[in-house]
């Protein structure tokens, strides 16, 4: 038994790899078709695509994972079952249920593999990914000034190069807007001739310009005499001169980590569990906050009223000029009234958006939580799926297990979706939500195993196929294929 155990193993374990490597492939152009108006034409280097590519792949990983339990499984024991090797192996007594035990075993590894993955390595490179991402969205498009046209993403300025040389350095025609005093085109430079470099720390561009001149024509203030501006212009020529740019911002900069940490993805069970416990008593006190301060409310209101001294000494402010001391009473008492009224309901409401807030927050940590067991589960049940289904089709290779599992991911997928969104939108708890696509396959296992450890005939194709030649055989077809006219 242990040399069908390992030859088992060995050829579940081969095409798991294989199509672990696909499936990840597959979401990794998924990831990089959502991003890939934010990486095009910011001059990215190979080593930030590599890094970018890493962690990438190493967040989808959880998803590949059961994805891969799958289409393995499928492909192993329709492997088997076309080659007749399930046939001769339950001639020599080996029962169906006795030859998933192994893969069984595997497939629980796999689980936990998966969830380790999902709860120590996921969380730092989610993290990482996070940062990268924030990093190339706010870097600037890359350099590129092209012949005749105006380039203005460097901030302020606006560059036009007549015609660039082959080098790539000397330039010609230039002319360059100062926007710096947001006065409009103000300030003007001209020359004939260039060179156009970026330092090599690029940060900065570096503009030495040849045969030129300039214009400014700014503002001027004359003093506290003439409140109106004028508008001198001032004009210079010159043989050489420097230009410098800043270019800091088409560089990638590191953001600190401390504003992910806490970010629900990135954190592991451990982390999820403490953020879930704070943001409960962070809600419960908040709601008792919203209580006592309803309560002083009346309180105060009570107090004030009954003691006519607090309300003479009270602030008289946008009062009117009363006479009558009981009008005056009165309209003291309904002042207080409208002051405590508006501090109430502005504190009742930040509590409530508080509250709010916190809820979402706590729904977040919970449906996290939940994921990287679910994820891990559903490794166990896609192989209770994929081995009962390969021995029933007999049908190996790629093409049908792998449209066998598309269809049957997509389903447990659209499943998983519509549960988070119940999650966060319906009174159910969050764990029922997270779990619903489990419930749902859980009886589709247990009876597709059934079916198969049984070698019923349920789900056989040749059971239908006799089914459809009994049918054939009616008397009630026999007579309308005989009624049927031939022509002559």
């Amino acid at each position: 038994m242990k040399i069908i155990d390992r030859y088992l193993c060995k050829n579940f374990l081969g095409p798991f790899v294989l199509t672990f490597f696909v499936a990840l492939f597959v979401l990794l152009m998924q990831f990089l078709w959502k991003w890939v108006d934010e990486l095009v034409g910011k001059g990215l280097g190979l080593g930030v695509l590599l890094k970018l590519l890493f962690y990438a792949s190493i967040t989808l990983s959880s998803m590949a994972f059961p994805l891969a339990v799958l289409l393995a499984s499928l492909m192993t024991f329709g492997n088997m079952g076309e080659r007749s090797e399930i046939v001769a192996l339950k001639s020599a007594g080996i029962s169906t249920r006795r030859m998933m035990m192994p893969l069984t075993v595997v497939s629980i590894l796999i689980g936990c593999l998966a969830f380790e993955v999902s709860n120590d390595v996921i969380p730092r490179a989610t993290l990482k990914l996070k940062m990268l991402l924030f990093d190339i969205q706010e870097q600037k498009p890359a350099l590129n000034i092209t012949e005749g046209v105006f380039y203005t993403d460097i901030d302020n300025y606006a560059i036009r190069v007549g015609k660039k040389m082959p080098d790539g350095v000397t330039i010609k025609d230039i002319l360059i807007y100062d926007h710096s005093k947001h006065q409009g085109n103000i300030n003007v430079t001209a020359a004939e001739r260039g060179t156009m470099e970026v330092t090599p720390d690029k940060h900065y561009l570096l503009f030495t310009l040849y045969n030129g001149s300039s214009w400014d024509e700014s503002s001027v203030s004359r003093g506290s005499y003439d409140s109106r501006n004028h508008y001198p212009l001032m004009r210079a020529t010159f043989d050489k001169q420097y230009k410098r740019f800043d270019m800091s911002d088409f560089s990638a900069q590191s953001v600190d980590a401390s504003f992910y940490e806490n970010h629900s993805t990135a954190l592991s069970v451990k982390q999820l569990t403490q953020q879930i416990d704070t943001a409960k008593f962070q809600i419960k006190y908040n709601n008792q906050q919203t209580a006592n301060i309803i309560l002083q409310c009346l309180y105060f209101f009570n107090t004030m009223v009954k003691d006519n001294d607090k309300v003479e000494t009270a602030s008289t402010q946008d009062l009117p000029q009363l006479t009558d001391r009981d009008d005056l009473f009165q309209a003291r008492v309904y002042q207080l009234a409208e002051h405590g009224v508006r501090n109430t309901s502005y504190a009742i409401n930040y509590n409530f958006q508080e509250v709010e807030f916190r809820t979402h927050q706590l729904w977040n940590y919970q449906i996290e939580f939940h994921r990287k067991f679910t994820l891990a589960m559903a490794c166990l049940l896609f192989f209770f799926i994929g081995a009962p289904l390969g021995s029933i089709i007999r049908k190996g290779g790629i093409g049908i297990p792998l449209v066998i599992t598309v269809v049957f991911f997509t389903f447990y997928f659209a499943i998983s979706i519509i549960g988070e969104k119940l999650s966060k939108s319906s009174p159910l708890p969050v764990w029922f939500g997270m779990w619903l696509s489990s419930i749902i396959l859980l009886p589709i296992c247990v009876f597709l195993t059934y079916h198969a450890t049984t070698d019923s005939s349920v789900l056989s194709p040749d059971t239908y196929s006799k089914f459809i030649d009994n049918l054939k055989q009616l008397k009630i077809f026999k007579k309308r294929h005989e009624d049927t006219p031939t022509v002559s």
